[in-house]
């Protein structure tokens, strides 16, 4: 089994990627929220790589990559993580993992290229409510969103970290000068004040590209799983009432005393829901591949 972190360049801009695992097991993708990093999914890197390669990447714009030179949305985001993946040589059918913003990705990603999705699980995601924490309202104000977003302090970040968690003592000093090192790469703040723009307005998260992505996304039916946090301060947990309605063809798992990000906060419960999802879905394709495996001799 291998891992490494590294810097590619994908369609010119610099691109910081993580591959964990055997290549020739099933692929899974991990994307993060917003302002963050594949570092949001480091606990799981040990616990899921075993049995799945995994690719995870800062997003255009996001951790130590270089933005898009168009505005950040999430068309523009999705279409990155497909550069990537052609980048990386990855054409199989992947489980993409989403966290917040991530989770919308993922769903733009299946509409985008339906063939390079075998399924989704959907993070405390972004997509079924309007409601979502004051500071990312805030975030997308013309003007107190721009200052907001390029004037991160060690003080705001310890905020926005705790912000995540229902245990505070998570928002570690090693996890806030993280955040400290992400805001001041070039470009950081525009693309988040971008980003909330293009998906929020003070009001809350845009009906528009809402209800458009997830009706195309029910429409596939894709395996789904969708999880939450019971104390999510960002997203709040009654958006897993919407999601059952909205999808559902979809598995669903609620985290007791669990905020925003479970992936760090519940790491091992967070790992055998999603190791028993993906084996349900791998077993489910197994069948047709050994059906026209043995078909072959046959045939030829």
């Amino acid at each position: 089994m291998t891992s490494s972190t590294a810097i590619i360049h994908v369609e010119g801009r610099r691109t910081r990627v993580r591959v964990d695992g055997d290549r020739a097991n099933p692929p899974v993708l991990l994307l993060h929220g917003i302002g963050r990093s594949l570092e949001d999914w480091a606990p799981q890197f040990s616990r899921l790589s075993g049995s799945h390669r995994l690719i995870s990447m800062d997003l255009p714009g996001s951790g130590f990559s270089q933005r898009s030179e168009s505005p950040t949305s999430l068309p523009v985001l999705a279409r990155g993580v497909l550069a990537t993946l052609d980048e990386l040589g990855e054409q199989r059918a992947l489980h993409v993992i989403g966290n917040s913003l991530g989770g919308a990705v993922a769903q733009q990603l299946l509409t985008l290229a339906s063939d390079r999705v075998a399924s989704l699980v959907l993070v405390n995601s972004a997509g079924f409510g309007k409601e979502v924490a004051l500071p990312l309202r805030l975030m997308s104000t013309p003007l107190l969103g721009r200052f907001l977003t390029s004037h991160t302090t060690p003080t705001t970040a310890r905020v926005a970290e705790r912000l995540g968690y229902a245990d505070p003592s998570l928002a570690t000093p090693l996890r806030v000068d993280h955040a400290m090192a992400i805001a001041r790469q070039p470009g950081t703040g525009k693309v988040v004040w971008e980003t909330a723009q293009a998906l929020a307005t003070l009001r809350g998260v845009r009906p528009e590209w809402r209800k458009s992505l997830i009706e195309r996304v029910a429409a596939e039916g894709k395996p789904t799983l969708v999880v939450w946090g019971d104390r999510d301060r960002v997203l709040p947990a009654r958006h897993l009432v919407e999601a059952r309605r909205l999808f559902p063809h979809a598995a669903t798992h609620l985290f007791a005393g669990t905020g925003h990000m479970p992936q760090i906060e519940r790491p091992d419960e967070f790992a055998s829901q999603v190791l028993e999802f993906l084996a349900t879905v791998d077993r489910a394709s197994q069948p047709r591949k050994s059906r026209r495996s043995r078909r072959q001799p046959a045939d030829a």
